[in-house]
């Protein structure tokens, strides 16, 4: 009997796919999937505590935007240092945030958690230090962008961090073929077969608009940053930080 926590969501033939939908039964396999297909991805969580550290400030409010099961959440409650903060997560799929606040019920001393199930496009944002969108912008359609990074950006304190992790591609077609081949050998070597990565990335294919680490980091100092420097990258994933 297959572990039902197991991403098999690809697995048999799809005669009609259709995009990409973050619903229960992703929720179900999120952290398997997760595991599988983002190089570096846990890094970039146990960094996301790190930074937090070094950046939340008392009595501030901390967002994670697309929040999923509330990984990121979770790991800024365990680096804050600092008292009476509020760390607010916000996902648009209600299968998500369902299975999130099960999974994510506690929290500690120093912070309330909230979760919320909305549109971050929608949502206000102020009184914040640290900002977390982990491979979240990827999946708003590019004409909000700005204005939501911008947003963001209008509702931080000074001296406040957004950590961006997003997929990318590359201006040079043969380094973005490259890239891509590796990645999909490095799902491979996770026990993904042809036809699942195949139907994975069909679905994905009208939902998650990658764009060039030059795009991103123009638009953050257009939003507001005083800087937008990447501080990890693996294959066509990287993560940047932005300092207001």
């Amino acid at each position: 009997m297959s572990d039902p926590t197991t991403d098999r969501i690809f697995a048999d033939i799809i005669q009609k796919p259709g995009d990409f939908v973050f619903d229960e039964r992703v929720a179900a396999v999120f952290p398997d999937m997760l595991r599988r297909s983002i190089p570096g991805y846990s890094a970039i969580i146990n960094m996301i505590e790190t930074l937090t550290a070094r950046y939340a400030q008392p009595g501030s409010n901390l967002y994670d935007l697309g929040c999923s099961l509330g990984a990121s959440s979770l790991a800024m409650l365990k680096g804050l240092k600092v008292d009476k903060c509020r760390i607010i997560g916000i996902d648009t799929s209600e299968a998500m945030i369902a299975r999130c606040l099960k999974i994510q019920s506690h929290a500690g001393d120093r912070a309330r958690m909230q979760f919320i199930c909305d549109d971050i496009c929608k949502a206000s944002f102020n009184n914040a230090s640290v900002v977390v969108m982990n491979f979240t912008l990827q999946f708003v359609e590019p004409a909000k962008r700005a204005d939501l990074l911008a947003k963001i950006a209008e509702g931080m304190l000074p001296g406040g961090i957004l950590i961006l992790s997003e997929k990318v591609k590359f201006a040079n077609p043969k380094v973005n073929d490259l890239l891509i081949d590796v990645y999909h050998a490095f799902k491979k070597a996770n026990g993904y077969s042809d036809l699942e990565i195949s139907q994975k990335r069909s679905a994905l294919e009208n939902v998650l608009i990658p764009e060039t680490i030059e795009n991103h980091s123009q638009r953050l100092l257009q939003a507001g940053f005083a800087s937008a420097d990447v501080w990890f990258q693996c294959f066509n994933f990287m993560s940047m930080l932005a300092v207001k």
